[in-house]
């Protein structure tokens, strides 16, 4: 199953604004507005990271992300799911749709304009619902080791005969050693509801998928089956033959960052030469 990233440990210090829900939950986020303008107005899109499952948005990911959006201009936000970091909620009672809301709840109250959506992990599944709710305003997706359906491929599919007991006879399976995050049978199951994977996903939006192959929580293959999967044909796939799970090396966060750059400026041209849209 997908890698919690470390939480950061000057978190403590982390400043971070909430936003209130109707039914009384909490998220916690951190957002900088956009300081350039690149185009006509309203062309430049603004970027929302997406974390992993069990993250918060304290990690280095997030945290480069952020720098090079201050320095170039664009707007950012980043956020925690509930039941993760500063928000509201147990991480056990929540599931991929619940998780999914979170982040058009977000996306809504929090951002206007085209967006670039920047999924890791988990938020690689969590992105596609985004865009899939929200198509008019997604301008373009970036994946980091991108894990759509991995509740069904990845724990359900590889669990042990005793864990998927436990999970049908108590609800919830605790990792005796504690080394694994909490997997709930809600879990399982809602994440069949929001399963991609096995048909087409009408998205033709530009998308950049970066993966490690040495990844050894989500086969790089599924960034190209993802590949395979999506509706447009702007679709591009880079492969790190060292890169891990988190891609959280300099080089790693250096290629995000020029992979975003690259991306907000073929948007921006596309746009400039299609004056209709």
């Amino acid at each position: 199953m997908p890698d919690r990233n470390p939480i950061d440990k000057t978190a403590a210090a982390f400043a971070y604004e909430s936003l209130a829900r109707s039914d009384g939950a909490t998220i916690a986020y951190r957002r900088s507005a956009r300081t350039a303008a690149a185009g006509r107005p309203g062309v430049l899109p603004g970027v929302v990271f997406l974390g992993g499952f069990g993250s918060d948005m304290t990690g280095s990911k997030a945290s480069a992300l952020e720098t090079q959006c201050r320095n170039a201009g664009y707007a950012f936000l980043r956020f925690d799911y509930t039941g993760h970091g500063h928000s509201s909620g147990q991480f056990e009672d929540r599931t991929i749709g619940d998780w999914s809301e979170d982040a058009v709840f977000v996306f809504d109250r929090l951002t206007d304009g085209p967006q670039i959506l920047i999924g890791s992990s988990m938020g690689g599944w969590i992105m596609l619902n985004v865009a899939l709710a929200r198509k008019q305003r997604v301008a373009g997706l970036i994946g980091i080791a991108a894990a759509p359906d991995f509740t069904e491929e990845l724990i359900w599919q590889k669990a042990s005969a005793a864990m998927r007991d436990t999970l049908t006879r108590e609800g919830i399976w605790r990792d005796p050693d504690g080394a694994s995050l909490p997997i709930s049978m809600r879990l399982i199951e809602d994440g069949r509801r929001h399963l991609h994977l096995g048909g087409p996903i009408e998205l033709d939006c530009p998308v950049r998928l970066l993966h490690g192959m040495n990844d050894t929580s989500v086969p790089w293959q599924t960034s190209t089956r993802l590949a395979e999967r999506l509706a447009g044909s702007d679709v591009v796939v880079t492969l790190i033959k060292s890169g891990d799970h988190r891609l959280s090396e300099p080089a790693d966060l250096a290629r995000l960052t020029e992979t975003l750059d690259a991306l907000v400026q073929s948007i921006v041209s596309r746009s400039a030469a299609s004056p209709s849209r």
